[in-house]
């Protein structure tokens, strides 16, 4: 069996970390490309995988890495619209952190012209959570008001981006520094307040009444339970990607739910099927190629490490001092 290079966990002290080794290369099913990789990006996942809290789906690679950019060395048989040199991009379900990995066809997307490998390796996994999340999930009508969470964050970038150029939409973002907050703005956001030096909600209030959201995503959970549900207006959705800041709510009232008609969400992509993780590319694709391709949406990258510096690109978004994307290359 020919091997290949791979960023590996090594859990053998208390503290897991990366090294580099050598495992098996993949072969390519008859849906599935065999893709040289070019370049990785960091998902929050990484890490809670790295720490065994996120262990991969059944039948997963237990590599690291949930997204990729690179070259196609192989099509499986059954593979149509695509062939060896094509440049892609996409979503995986682990296998990033290697020289080489398969995708099934159906999540694989052509890297529009004008994109390098890096900024690409950054789009497939934050702009596919937020398209789920701010277009299926909240269903976000043209020139509604949406609130997006942790908007410097990856997925929080995308959604901007999205909400912009599809809905032409009323963007209200949250961040922890006026530098992520003058990210924000720059991608389109109308307003960006900074969640350690003021409450949301009353700023909300103040600037644009009572009631006045529509769609929410929200990565924080439980700390900002109450104030979303008091800005929500009439039918509108609250969408939860994540529970970073805690799982539980104390003295929870269903009254807002009922009076305001509102609709929870919660959604995780990973353990999507592959049916749907087809869909949802085949969606995003046809709505969003051309605008990458124009420059009109883009992904933001932080910064670029070589993979052998992993554990300092992992510290960096563990500490949360990323804005936009981290990338992983030189494989």
């Amino acid at each position: 069996m020919e091997k290949m290079k791979a960023l590996l966990v090594d859990d053998s002290n208390q503290e897991s970390v990366m090294i580099l080794g050598d495992c098996q290369k993949p072969e390519p099913a008859a849906h599935e490309l065999l893709v040289k990789i070019e370049a990785t990006a960091l998902n929050r996942a990484d890490l809670m995988q790295k720490a065994g809290k996120y262990p991969p789906p059944k039948g997963v690679t237990p590599i690291l890495g949930l997204e990729m950019a690179g070259i196609v060395e192989k099509v499986g048989k059954d593979v149509e619209g695509f062939e060896a040199g094509d440049s892609v991009f996409g979503l995986l379900p682990g296998g990033g952190y290697a020289e080489y990995c398969v995708i099934h066809a159906g999540h694989a997307m052509k890297i529009p012209d004008g994109i390098s490998f890096e900024e690409a390796a950054g789009i497939a996994e934050v702009f596919l959570t937020a398209y789920q999340a701010v277009i299926w999930l909240g269903e976000l009508a043209p020139k509604e008001t949406i609130l997006i969470h942790a908007g410097a964050s990856g997925v929080g970038t995308a959604a901007i981006q999205l909400a912009r150029e599809l809905k032409l939409a009323r963007i209200i973002t949250t961040a922890g520094s006026e530098e992520k907050c003058s990210l924000t703005a720059g991608l389109g956001a109308d307003l960006c307040m900074n969640y350690k030096e003021e409450n949301f909600a009353d700023s909300l209030e103040e600037t644009f009444g009572k009631n006045c959201v529509d769609v929410i995503i929200d990565f924080v959970g439980s700390p900002y339970w109450d104030k979303n549900m008091r800005i929500l207006g009439m039918d509108g959705r609250l969408i939860y990607l994540a529970i970073l800041g805690g799982a539980k709510v104390e003295k929870m009232s269903l009254v807002p739910i009922l009076r305001k008609r509102l609709t929870v969400r919660g959604s995780t992509l990973r353990n999507r099927d592959d049916e749907y993780k087809t869909r949802l590319t085949k969606a995003f694709h046809n709505d969003a190629a051309e605008l990458f391709k124009h420059n009109r949406m883009k992904p933001v990258i932080d910064t670029i490490f070589d993979w052998e510096d992993v554990e300092e690109a992992h510290s960096r978004m563990a500490n949360n001092l990323n804005a936009g994307k981290i990338i992983l290359t030189g494989m």
